[in-house]
């Protein structure tokens, strides 16, 4: 009899063991019959069910063109495949007819709930901010899972529609992102930096068709963040009569950083990845999750005054180095040191950052399009604002 297991909540040794030849599925969507995707892999046991994609493929509540969508998928696989796993599969809905390399075999099954999804519900207001929230599939060291990035800001951006529901809606979380370190340890994917960007450009080119003309790309995951400012740049430049933005992390500008520095139990160095922050916040979020008593703490980052490594990344100069030159678990910072309650603070204090920047993004919007106003009446011989 076939049993599955959720590969996201694995850590990143439990991949490493796990027999080569084992299925792993990726699903686009939810809403599966699992008995009769068991029947189409011939009923091995067990299988590895990765976390769904929530849409971009044609037919979706919110698609990007097939091309784009192949390659980002495709580099998902492929991911699997460098790791030297042999089954490889993507269940999808019927008739997408997809050109994937690195399938092993496209399996197709009809979703048995479709309205599961639904990405943005019909009839939502276009006049809210659309969060986008942004996590990934990738080690956490030998303690947490490779969902934590995607928990996190999954939560943060649940909560920030949910605290001003007037002024922001969220989309489900896309759990795939960017990692130019996928090699070092088991269980990192990779959409691959340029198949990223190019989807979620085609993502703000579907919102925008919808009327939306305010974007929150916020994400969970480092590695996401250069190349959203990438797909920020070239937005801003496609649809001038929309504002779309994006910020590093999270708990990273002012009020963010003086909650960190308030209650954090570690020195510089602590907080980087499956640290005393995201440790923290997955106690308090998906304690199941986390094994503290594995955690081992990494601060030995090769720093100097314009490289470093914190939260906030310091200093003036940006590299990208082998991942294993600083870490042999796969963590930066100081896991052992994080509490479930100061995890409780950083949540709110990471709600209440984002939703102030949602009021920042509505201002700036509408304020711009002010701006633009006063200059069409200037050629009708009114002031503008720079001359009053």
């Amino acid at each position: 009899m076939t049993g599955y297991f959720a590969f996201e909540n694995l850590a990143w040794p439990a991949v490493a063991a796990l027999p080569r030849q084992v299925p792993l599925v990726i699903p686009l969507g939810k809403g599966y019959d699992l008995s009769r995707l068991a029947s189409l892999l011939e009923n091995p046991a067990p299988v590895g069910l990765l976390p769904p994609i929530p849409f971009g493929w044609q037919g979706s509540s919110l698609p990007v063109s097939k091309p784009l969508f192949e390659n980002l998928l495709d580099n998902l696989l492929g991911s699997l495949g460098e790791d030297g796993f042999t089954q490889i599969f993507p269940l999808v809905p019927p008739g997408l007819n997809l050109n994937l390399r690195n399938a092993s075999q496209v399996l197709e099954l009809t979703p048995q709930h479709e309205e599961m999804n639904v990405a943005i519900p019909a009839g939502s207001d276009p006049d809210r901010v659309v969060l986008i929230p942004i996590g990934h599939t990738e080690q956490h060291g030998l303690h947490l899972p490779l969902c934590t990035d995607t928990v996190i800001i999954e939560a943060i951006g649940q909560a920030v529609a949910a605290a001003v529901p007037s002024q922001a809606l969220s989309l489900p979380v896309m759990p795939y992102g960017v990692s130019t370190h996928r090699s070092s340890f088991a269980g990192t994917l990779n959409a691959g930096g340029r198949a990223f960007e190019d989807f979620w450009l085609g993502v703000i080119d579907s919102l925008t068709a919808m009327g939306f003309k305010m974007i929150y790309l916020i994400s969970g995951h480092g590695g996401n963040c250069s190349f959203l400012t990438t797909v920020v740049k070239y937005a801003g430049e496609r649809h001038p009569d929309m504002f779309c933005a994006t910020a590093w992390l999270y708990l990273s500008g002012p009020q963010g950083i003086r909650a960190l520095e308030a209650h954090r139990r570690s020195a510089r160095g602590g907080m980087g990845h499956a640290c005393e922050l995201e440790t923290s916040l997955m106690l308090h979020l998906r304690p199941d999750l986390v094994h503290l008593q594995d955690a081992v703490d990494e601060i030995n980052f090769i720093t100097t005054p314009s490289y470093y490594m914190d939260w906030v990344e310091g200093g003036a100069l940006t590299a990208n180095p082998p991942w294993e030159d600083d870490s042999q678990t796969g963590a930066y910072g100081a896991g052992s040191l994080a509490t479930v309650e100061n995890g409780t603070i950083w949540l709110e204090a990471a709600v209440a950052e984002k939703a102030a920047h949602v009021a920042e993004i509505i201002e700036q919007h509408q304020r711009r399009l002010a701006r633009r106003q006063d200059r069409k009446l200037f050629g009708n011989g009114k002031l503008t604002d720079f001359e009053k």
